[in-house]
C-alpha cells in the first residue's frame, strides 16, 4: 500500500541517500540565505523593533512576568497554532489543512530521508503515513485556497490561472506536494524502465528548487514574520500601548438593512 511505503528508500537503490540528504540541507541553507535577504532588502525585522521599542514608550501598564508568559502562551495558541485571526470560516480551514500539511510533509521527509533512506532500512509505518497525509492536506488545502478562497478570484473577479509573484509561495507549495505523492505512487507500481516515476521525481525536485530558492521572491518568508508581528501586537494591547494606535471607538451596532443583505467579501 502506498501510505505505507517510504519513497525515499526505493529511490536509494538508485541514487546514494547522502545525495537525498545533501539536498535537504542545500533546502534549509536556500530558506536560511533567502530569509537573510529579504530582512536585508525590505528591512521588516528593523522596523519591527523600532516599532516596538516607539510602542513602550506609550504604554499605560508594566506587565509582569506572569502577565507576559500568558498573553505569548495564548498567542502560540491561538493566533499562530490555529490562527484564530482568520476567524471560523473556510478560509480558516483551507489555512489549517495546508499549514500542518505541510509540517507534517516535511517532518516526515526529513526522518525518512535521514534515518531510514538506506535499501536495507526498515521505515516504520507510521513516517511514510505521515508523509503522505501531510502531502495530501498541503494539497487540498492549497488547492481550496488557490481555486475558490483568494481574495482576487473571490472578490475582484479574477481569474483563477492569474499568476503574480506573490502567488509562487502557494503554488510551488502545492506543486511539491502534488508531484510527491504522484511520483510515490508510481513507485509503488514498479514499473522497471519505465519513464513515468523518473518524470514525477525530476518535477518533484524542480517543484521544492522553486519553493525554496524562491523564498527572496515569494511569500515564504511570511511564515517567520507573523507570529512575532501576533505577538507585538498581543502585547501593545496588554500594555496599553496598542502600537501608538487610537483606541476602538463605540460604533453603533446599526448600519442600515443593507448591511444584512450580503455578506462582507469585498476588499
Amino acid at each position: 500500500m502506498m501510505l505505507t511505503v517510504n519513497p525515499f528508500s526505493i529511490l536509494a537503490q538508485t541514487v546514494s541517500p547522502i545525495y537525498m540528504q545533501a539536498f535537504v540541507v542545500a533546502m534549509v541553507l536556500l530558506i536560511i540565505i533567502g530569509t537573510l535577504l529579504d530582512i536585508i532588502h525590505k528591512k521588516n525585522v528593523k522596523y519591527f523593533f523600532q516599532n516596538a521599542k516607539k510602542a513602550k514608550l506609550s504604554a499605560t501598564k508594566t506587565l509582569s512576568n506572569g502577565e507576559r508568559l500568558a498573553v505569548i502562551s495564548k498567542t502560540i495558541v491561538s493566533d499562530i497554532a490555529t490562527t484564530s485571526e482568520l476567524g471560523a470560516g473556510k478560509r480558516r480551514v483551507a489555512h489549517l489543512l495546508g499549514m500542518y500539511g505541510t509540517i507534517l510533509f516535511w517532518l516526515g521527509s526529513a526522518i525518512m530521508i535521514f534515518c531510514y533512506s538506506s535499501t536495507d532500512a526498515e521505515t516504520p509505518s507510521l513516517w511514510p503515513i505521515i508523509w503522505h497525509v501531510g502531502a495530501i492536506m498541503t494539497v487540498v488545502g492549497g488547492g481550496w485556497f488557490w481555486f475558490f478562497l483568494r481574495v482576487d478570484v473571490y472578490s475582484e473577479a479574477q481569474p483563477w490561472y492569474r499568476i503574480i509573484k506573490a502567488d509562487l509561495f502557494v503554488l510551488a507549495l502545492v506543486a511539491s506536494s502534488f508531484t510527491g505523492l504522484v511520483w510515490s505512487y508510481l513507485q509503488t507500481l514498479n514499473l522497471n524502465d519505465r519513464w513515468d516515476d523518473k518524470v514525477f521525481l525530476v518535477l518533484f525536485i524542480v517543484s521544492n528548487l522553486i519553493l525554496f530558492g524562491g523564498v527572496y521572491w515569494s511569500k515564504f518568508a511570511h511564515m517567520f514574520y507573523k507570529p512575532g508581528a501576533a505577538l507585538q501586537k498581543n502585547l501593545a494591547e496588554a500594555d496599553g500601548s496598542r502600537d501608538n494606535l487610537p483606541p476602538e471607538a463605540d460604533a453603533p451596532k446599526q448600519f442600515g438593512l443593507g448591511i444584512s443583505r450580503e455578506k462582507p467579501k469585498h476588499y
